[in-house]
């Protein structure tokens, strides 16, 4: 049996393949559009080298969906290569110069030589429909933040004194600015007839919020430059803010719905501080299947809250921050931490007791994360939802 290696460095467009042979000699290399055809009849020429094909690939996502689908559909066994490993592998390979048809070589040699890159795997329909949901709440969630930073940057210009007051992150001083962005006007108007016209506006506590910028509004007298097109500028930034607030509550939504359907989501849910989007990010993000991480401790690794040593020579008991992880995973872990010392007790003593030692907060509430990724371990592996005392085996 004849085995054969095959490196496939991904483009937007076109991709470069290289197979090579058990000695490392080239056998293949050629570019090969991003196309159904040209990727079917690039298989052909590869199965044709060899009985036993192993590919690898540098993107796991993306444009290189395609040419993973085609290879998986056809049983082919297919293995991620970070592009960083990609980048420093490559100095140890002759030539300085960077060419893709070099880069799918040394994927190729590397998927030949290594045994601990990660198999690709077909997705779950559930788990792809959450990666692209929670991916888009990101973006939404990122346009929000920087449209309501252009809100107050805005509006400070004109008006600090409303700016300190109102929280821009919640709808009634949204609607607020949508009609009211000068002090002069909101004087003109007094807090009797704006209260009226919040609360025709279903805005809650209407009357604390016409108060406040009623308020606010008497103790400045001076009209600024700028005044009337920066309040123009404010009235749409705000409007933009609800917009996107709306797309997110629509998008939870459909995040919830979705996640629903996973037979994993009771068991993901009851974890303290894991909620429906926290959970679904975490979904996403490795799949729900622990076997392709094998341990805890891999899945610790992945996300980012487990430290690696940094050892050399007499040096020892070095600990740093690992350089490779999902932030996404890592972001899971650390919110959801946070959120159960508020909401779980046994959460709250094991970060009382690492501050008490004297870890900071940060420290501390990683340190709390990495013993909650080994009781979600536990619980996906088990099946069975999360209880504050543990069920205790029966003696045999």
């Amino acid at each position: 049996m004849t085995a054969i290696w095959a490196g496939i460095d991904a483009g937007k467009t076109h991709h470069h393949c290289v197979a090579i042979d058990e000695s490392g000699r080239r056998l293949l290399s050629r570019r090969v559009a991003n196309d159904e055809p040209e990727l079917l009849v690039l298989l052909a020429e590869v199965l044709a080298l060899g009985d036993d094909v192993t590919w690898g690939i540098d993107l796991a996502d993306g444009c290189a969906a395609l040419a993973i689908a085609i290879l998986l559909n056809h049983d082919q066994p297919v293995h991620y290569i970070s592009g960083r490993a990609i980048h420093r592998a490559s100095e140890s390979y002759r030539g300085e110069g960077k060419t893709d048809a070099k880069d799918a070589a040394v994927i190729a040699d590397q998927v030949r030589i290594r045994r601990d890159l990660h198999s690709l795997r077909t997705g779950d329909e559930t788990v792809t429909d959450l990666k692209i949901l929670t991916g888009r709440r990101m973006d939404l969630v990122a346009d929000r933040t920087r449209t309501v930073n252009r809100l107050r940057a805005q509006l400070s210009g004109i008006f600090p004194g409303l700016e300190r007051a109102l929280d821009l992150t919640n709808t009634g001083p949204l609607t607020l600015l949508t009609g009211y962005q000068t002090p002069a006007a909101l004087r003109r108007l007094g807090t009797k007839r704006l209260e009226t016209w919040l609360r025709n506006r279903k805005v809650v506590r209407a009357d604390q919020l016409a108060e406040t910028a009623v308020q606010a509004a008497e103790r400045q007298h001076t009209s600024l430059p700028g005044e009337k097109l920066t309040a123009q500028m404010v009235h749409t930034l705000a409007e933009e803010v609800m917009a996107l607030n709306q797309q997110v509550a629509e998008l939870d939504k459909l995040i919830e719905a979705r996640f629903r359907d996973h037979q994993t989501f009771e068991v993901i849910t009851s974890m303290p501080g894991l909620g429906i989007i926290l959970g679904a990010e975490f979904l996403a993000a490795t799949g729900g299947d622990m076997t392709l991480f094998g341990t805890p401790d891999r899945l610790a690794g992945f996300g980012g809250v487990a430290p690696v040593p940094r050892d050399s020579g007499k040096i020892s008991g070095n600990l740093r921050r690992p350089q490779r992880y999902s932030r996404r995973l890592q972001r899971v872990f650390y919110t959801s931490a946070l959120f159960s010392i508020r909401r779980c007790e046994e959460s709250r003593r094991f970060y009382d007791r690492k501050r008490a030692e004297g870890k900071r907060h940060t420290q501390a509430v990683l340190a709390l994360a990495r013993r909650r990724v080994n009781v979600l371990w536990a619980l996906l592996r088990d099946g069975r939802c999360y209880e504050p005392t543990p069920p205790v085996a029966l003696a045999a």
